[in-house]
């Protein structure tokens, strides 16, 4: 119970006849005590700040940006199963294993060029359907596997938007001629097995 309630509480026991009198003080009680507001109230702890609740709106860090990292949930098709492995009742009981899918082909929430990437960089991923699939069964908690899931497709979409910077002359031709080296290799290692067969026959004829 906070001050002003034991206050009115013990005014009103003072006061047991209603009264007019009484009636008009208890209604002055009221409109001084209207506006009161404990030492531990957000507004006195926090003087400076704006301690009113609000929904910010989102904002991408950068406006130009061709993934902001949003993913819309109704785009995605979000499935539970039981999770694999040991984990007693919980595994038995509970739907925690995250199954996360989307056509990569027509979502609308990716750029031309991320779907191209992905459809190449995650082919393995990709089913006949053309459905980027990302199972997690991470934990035995069923929110903690969707957010794995969905940081493992944001990780995806940005590994698809980092552009390989342009080879050096000098590294083109390091490549060069390691290629140049193992091609040397194994045509001496080809031969070295070809002379010792020869020897081999050699020897089964004498």
């Amino acid at each position: 119970m906070n001050y002003f309630a034991r206050r009115v509480g013990q005014e009103f026991i003072k006061r047991q006849l209603p009264t007019k009198s009484s009636f008009c003080y208890f209604s002055r009680l009221l409109t001084q005590n209207a506006e009161y507001k404990s030492v531990y109230a957000l507004e006195n702890l926090y003087p400076k700040r704006n301690v009113k609740l609000f929904t910010p709106t989102f904002t991408p860090l950068e406006p130009n940006a061709k993934f902001s990292g949003y993913i819309p949930m109704k785009e995605l098709t979000v499935t539970y199963t039981h999770s694999s492995g040991p984990g007693g009742m919980n595994v038995n009981s509970t739907n925690t294993k995250v199954d996360l899918r989307f056509h990569v082909a027509t979502a609308t929430w990716l750029s031309d060029e991320i779907k191209q990437k992905l459809l190449i960089q995650e082919k393995n991923r990709i089913n006949k359907d053309g459905y980027l699939i990302i199972k997690s069964e991470l934990t035995r908690l069923q929110n903690l596997n969707l957010a794995d899931a969905l940081h493992r497709l944001r990780t995806m979409i940005r590994k698809c938007l980092i552009e390989k910077p342009p080879m050096s002359p000098e590294t083109e031709e390091a490549i060069r001629k390691q290629k140049i080296k193992a091609a040397r290799m194994r045509v001496f290692e080809k031969r070295h097995r070809s002379a010792i067969k020869q020897a081999r026959n050699v020897c089964d004829i004498d």
